[in-house]
């Protein structure tokens, strides 16, 4: 089982989740370009994205996996699965759909973080107080300041590619399937009851390309249900197996 995260994420947002899942699956958590530990590189959307995850199958000898994506992660699962369907035993995304979108809470959030004067920052505690007159939700200010990083007695940095990113918003806010583009294999989504990053309308588009898919919606979490209500997302995934 790999799993992708979602947008300013890394592959530490799934240590929890992706324990419990190992006493299904062997579980391997990626780091998505210019996020985590990954390379930075002056190119970000999915096509690219979908190459780096088929070209780490190759070299790890994996010709196929279930693939678990949330978010912008899940972008790039249902974008492999459509174009790549014979690499995927199975397909679980996680509070996305198949369609364009476009969020000002993340130009706030970007914005934030460029405007952050990392030379007199002293810890993670500050920045989220520093973020606070553009992002009021506290939760999603200390999911920000996760991307700071710094060696021992140094100053901080951005361990993400800030400024790439913040470039590739609006591609990364966009459909990433074409038309046509369909995968026929067993396909999970897992949405959050508490989410508007997909919605009852958006079921028909999901069928439209997963024609198998099992959709599931778990009323009392938001976009995150792998965090909001880490038993029962398990209990689903590890079920629909």
């Amino acid at each position: 089982m790999i799993v992708l995260h979602g947008l300013l994420g890394s592959a530490r947002n799934w240590l929890s989740t992706g324990r419990d899942l190992t006493k299904n699956h062997h579980v391997l958590a990626l780091d998505a370009r210019n996020h985590g530990r990954s390379p930075h590189a002056p190119l970000m959307n999915y096509e690219v994205m979908v190459d780096d995850l088929v070209a780490w199958m190759d070299a790890h000898g994996l010709a196929k996996a279930t693939i678990v994506g949330h978010s912008m992660g899940g972008k790039t699962a249902m974008q492999l699965a459509c174009r790549h369907g014979g690499r995927v035993e199975r397909l679980v995304v996680v509070d996305i759909a198949p369609k364009d979108y476009s969020w000002a809470a993340h130009r706030a959030e970007f914005a934030a973080m460029t405007e952050l004067d990392l030379g007199s920052l002293s810890s993670r505690a500050e920045a989220e107080l520093r973020f606070e007159a553009r992002v009021p939700h506290l939760g999603t200010r200390k999911f920000l300041a996760t991307n700071l990083a710094r060696r021992e007695h140094g100053p901080w940095h951005w361990a993400i590619n800030l400024p790439v990113l913040s470039e590739a918003l609006p591609v990364l806010e966009k459909n990433c399937l074409k038309p046509g583009d369909h995968f026929a294999g067993p396909t999970l989504f897992v949405l959050g009851g508490r989410s508007r990053y997909a919605e009852p309308s958006d079921h028909a588009l999901i069928r439209k390309h997963f024609p198998a898919a099992r959709i599931e919606v778990i009323a009392d979490s938001g976009h995150n249900p792998h965090m909001d209500r880490r038993e029962e997302f398990v209990r689903l995934v590890v079920g629909n197996g």
